[in-house]
């Protein structure tokens, strides 16, 4: 799975079954830090894609008229040059 983009829950589920494959403790030893750093990217990807949807909804304001508007979402990364 490595090299394509999985959505947020594609990854949960993912890290389920590395999670459970772990647990057994059957496997070699080379195997089991594969799957840890597989699953340490996850984590990382998972980590990443909330942080973006928390940037998207604190973009989210209260209008004069008390409803919510939505601001447009300039990514940060493109600032930093």
């Amino acid at each position: 799975m490595a090299g394509k983009k999985l959505s947020f829950e594609q990854s949960l589920s993912r890290l389920d079954e590395i999670v459970r494959h772990l647990e057994k403790g059957d496997m070699p030893l080379s195997e089991s830090l594969a799957l840890y750093e597989e699953g340490a990217g996850l984590i990382k990807r998972c980590s990443e894609m909330l942080d973006e949807a928390e940037q998207k909804v604190v973009k989210l304001k209260k209008g004069p008229d008390r409803e919510p508007i939505e601001l447009p979402f300039e990514d940060e990364s493109q600032n930093d040059s």
